[in-house]
């Protein structure tokens, strides 16, 4: 009998030993400065981390950015307004495909672009607010004058054939040399990117197009 009474007593001394240690393993988390284990000591250990990553996903833009940006959208909107003459008035379907082609891959670089500025809080050039005039040299190199749109309107068959392209190479070389001031100068991954792939793509249709002339 006196032995089962020590038995009893000698778990409930350990109960007791083993309730205290929790109740200090739990005081403990506060008292030493680090969170305690729970939702709250969860969310405030992760916070840190989470704010510390989302910068990183937006990737940074600088002035340069912006240039190529605002320059190419008017400068693509004049390549696929050529383009979209071709259909009726090219005799080549060399000159058709290659204007199918320009239209199929400026046409989202256009959406592309103009989504950035809108998310850089950047005003998006508005259709036909650029001055075809004064635009030959410089960051808008190669855009076509009114004059030489119109007078491109106007022609037809192998005319239209010889015109378009000369006046596409000119409009190339100028998005060329746009997009390579980009890569020299621009800090934005993606738009880098787009130059790049510009340079490769209308450098080919350059040379595409002076085989076309019988220049190759």
């Amino acid at each position: 009998m006196m032995r089962k009474r020590s038995l009893v007593r000698r778990s409930a001394a350990v109960a007791a030993a083993g309730a205290a240690a929790l109740v200090l393993a739990a005081c403990g988390g506060d008292g030493d400065g680090s969170p305690a284990v729970g939702h709250g000591g969860h969310d405030a250990a992760a916070s840190p981390s989470a704010s510390s990553t989302a910068p990183a996903s937006q990737e940074r833009h600088n002035a340069a950015d912006v240039a190529f940006a605002k320059g190419m959208i008017p400068h693509h909107r004049q390549a696929v307004e050529m383009a979209d003459l071709a259909p009726d008035r090219a005799r080549s379907a060399g000159v058709r495909k290659l204007a199918a082609d320009i239209r199929k891959a400026q046409g989202p670089e256009i959406e592309t672009l103009s989504g950035w500025l809108t998310s850089w809080g950047e005003e998006v050039p508005a259709e036909g607010a650029v001055d075809h005039s004064g635009h030959g040299t410089g960051d808008m190199g190669g855009m076509m004058t009114d004059e030489e749109m119109s007078e491109l309107g106007k022609a037809s068959g192998e005319a239209f054939d010889t015109a378009f392209m000369e006046l596409m190479i000119k409009h190339h070389e100028g998005a060329v040399e746009m997009a390579r001031t980009e890569q020299a100068d621009g800090a934005f991954g993606p738009a880098r990117k787009m130059a790049g792939e510009i340079i490769a793509s209308q450098g080919a249709e350059i040379e595409q197009m002076n085989e076309l002339l019988g220049r190759g």
